[in-house]
């Protein structure tokens, strides 16, 4: 993919967005560059707890999601774990063979947690007990000694550590600052002004496209991995999975929502398809 100015164009042949700000041109690449897909499995746990009940099962989940080709699987323990458990993890563990990635906020508890259960990869996010599902980036700036002191902890036990961040150059500095080599940025912001094609979008979602674009460069140039997720839908992925300094997405809801109508693994071949990524269905 090429960036330049004067417009947006999309994966399908022929079809072009008017946007001023940036150009995207689509060339084949091979598929090790392309992005890989993390499948977060917290809304299997969702329905479970509905009901209190031992089904569905989240580990059952991440081996199909993984056997349609996902790339990881994503998990949050909440403080109140109100869907994923702690033995879900334990077990998660035992399990996943691709990577397993845990996100949690940066508190003492939650990072003797990790500890514990060594996933591959710790995610450190924002939590706000009454939200519905995470609101915000992590505010770099303004939590630095506890965001700093988890990276360190974390980091000495052998688990990679991503900060979850909106994707502003000031986040991105300061997480550079603090030493961070991973970085997951949050692509709300864009997901809401796409809601459906980004052909039925204007200038909203220019903006947006070009502060997740800017964002990358910056996290790259800093030698910062550059992971990114959260709102994305089979509709808008394309123009995130084909920024390439973002290496991986973190998708849930769009994939299991679609999953409770088609079935899990075509749900994920599907989401990869709409990455680009040639998966037969």
């Amino acid at each position: 993919m090429k960036i330049s100015g004067s417009g947006i164009h999309l994966p399908a042949p022929g079809l072009f967005v008017l946007a001023p700000a940036l150009r995207v041109e689509y060339s084949l690449i091979s598929e090790a560059e392309m992005t890989k897909l993390g499948v977060n499995i917290d809304h299997i746990a969702t329905i479970r707890q509905a009901r209190r009940a031992l089904e569905p099962d989240p580990v059952a989940a991440a081996v199909l999601a993984e056997l349609a080709g996902a790339d990881g699987i994503t998990v949050h323990l909440r403080q109140d774990r109100r869907h994923i458990h702690d033995e879900d993890v334990r077990r998660l563990r035992a399990t996943v063979t691709t990577r397993l990635n845990l996100e949690m906020a940066a508190t003492d508890e939650l990072v003797q947690v990790a500890i514990d259960l060594h996933p591959d990869q710790a995610t450190l996010v924002p939590e706000k007990r009454n939200e519905i599902t995470t609101e915000g980036g992590l505010n770099v700036t303004a939590n630095t000694a506890p965001v700093a002191a988890a990276i360190k902890v974390l980091t000495q036990a052998g688990i990679q550590v991503s900060l979850f961040i909106d994707p502003d150059i000031e986040q991105i500095d300061a997480a550079a600052d603090l030493g961070a080599l991973m970085v997951e940025l949050n692509t709300r912001a864009y997901s809401e002004a796409a809601p459906k094609s980004p052909d039925l979008t204007g200038e909203a979602l220019d903006k947006e496209l070009t502060r997740v674009i800017q964002a990358s460069e910056r996290a790259r140039r800093k030698d910062i991995k550059v992971l990114a997720g959260h709102g994305l839908t089979y509709r808008n992925v394309r123009l995130i999975s084909d920024i390439p300094e973002i290496e991986e997405l973190n998708i849930g809801h769009n994939i299991i929502a679609r999953a409770s109508l088609v079935g899990l693994e075509r749900a994920v071949r599907e989401m990869l398809q709409a990455m680009g990524r040639g998966i037969e269905a």
